[in-house]
């Protein structure tokens, strides 16, 4: 099958379109023809091998974390999927591949695609989605009457996270430039922060829950603004020894871990707040639920650009610019 395969991790590395084997398919895999795939910052992380220690993928290998298509076949175990059905999914972590004509995957990643969605608009949403999802419900239970502030609110996370925390009851405040503004807003934030212009430790205080999406030192500022009991939520970093646990990463990686989060951590207990890092997970359960919020009409998904299949470099060059609002989709045509 055709795919776009890394060949080596780097930074200037571009995917080279070629052939690839058909994927194996598991007693407990869903093979998916993919009519799109959503482009993510994670891609361009792992092209440059920022988590070769956590992820320890070996190239050559395909790219891709969001997927839309249609299954083509079961395996022997699978009860929740036929031949036929419209799914979505963000594939496990080791189990990547969505810059590919098909994929399998494992059944409890898979959920039935919104139905009122197109497979360009489904793509666009399992990572952002799970990501605030597990953010928001399931480590900061945020619920009515709380106060969120979410960074980077233009941005594929920041567009569906905003949604979510309204859906939730969430007083919601957000980060954007003036161009970004507008959509923020309609998104249901209530307040927004020009980050060129404005400071937001002057302008926020007595947070429940920051959704850090930025560098250290933003996340650093962010703790200032979290009331006491309150909790700081990176999916930018530095990894923590609970995510180290998780992993099961070795001894050494798990020290090195709790070196380099140790300083944020550190300023978290001093304010009186939680610090954890977020690196979001598979989750087909999850993306169930959240796809009963789309077609209630509850949440939309945000689209920047729609690239064909053979522009999979130009879209990743697109996104690496970090100027999208919303998502950024590569679709089979």
């Amino acid at each position: 099958m055709q795919a776009f395969i890394l060949d080596s991790y780097g930074r200037t590395a571009r995917l080279r379109s070629g052939t690839v084997a058909e994927p194996v398919v598991g007693d407990a895999d869903v093979l998916v023809k993919i009519h799109a795939a959503g482009v993510n910052l994670l891609d361009i992380k792992l092209r440059n091998g920022e988590f070769k220690p956590i992820l320890p993928y070996r190239p050559p290998f395909v790219l891709g974390h969001d997927i839309a298509g249609t299954v083509v076949r079961v395996g022997a175990r699978v009860r929740n999927f036929s031949v036929g059905d419209a799914v979505y999914a963000r594939p496990r972590d080791m189990r990547i591949g969505a810059f590919a004509e098909h994929i399998a995957v494992d059944e409890a990643d898979l959920a039935i695609k919104p139905s009122s969605l197109s497979m360009e608009e489904a793509a666009s949403i399992p990572l952002v989605g799970l990501t605030a999802w597990q953010a928001l419900v399931e480590i900061g239970k945020v619920g009515k009457g709380q106060k969120v502030f979410i960074q980077a609110g233009s941005g594929g996370v920041g567009t569906f996270a905003i949604q979510l925390a309204k859906h939730l009851g969430a007083t919601v405040a957000t980060t954007a430039s003036a161009a970004g503004a507008d959509l923020v807003t309609a998104l249901g934030a209530d307040i927004v922060i020009d980050y060129r212009r404005q400071d937001f430790t002057e302008a926020l205080s007595g947070y429940d829950l920051v959704l850090n999406s930025q560098d250290a030192e933003t996340l650093k500022k962010s703790i200032r603004i979290l009331k006491p009991g309150g909790i700081a939520i990176s999916i930018s970093g530095p990894p923590d020894p609970a995510f180290a646990r998780a992993k099961r990463l070795n001894p050494l990686l798990r020290l090195a871990l709790r070196l380099i989060s140790s300083g944020i951590r550190r300023t978290a207990r001093r304010a009186g707040v939680r610090y954890e890092f977020l690196f979001m997970r598979a989750d087909g359960a999850q993306l169930a639920q959240i796809s009963g919020l789309i077609d209630a009409g509850i949440i939309r998904p945000v689209i920047d650009r729609i690239f064909p299949f053979a522009q999979t470099n130009d879209a990743i060059d697109y996104v690496e610019k970090g100027r999208a609002k919303g998502k950024v989709v590569i679709t089979a045509g």
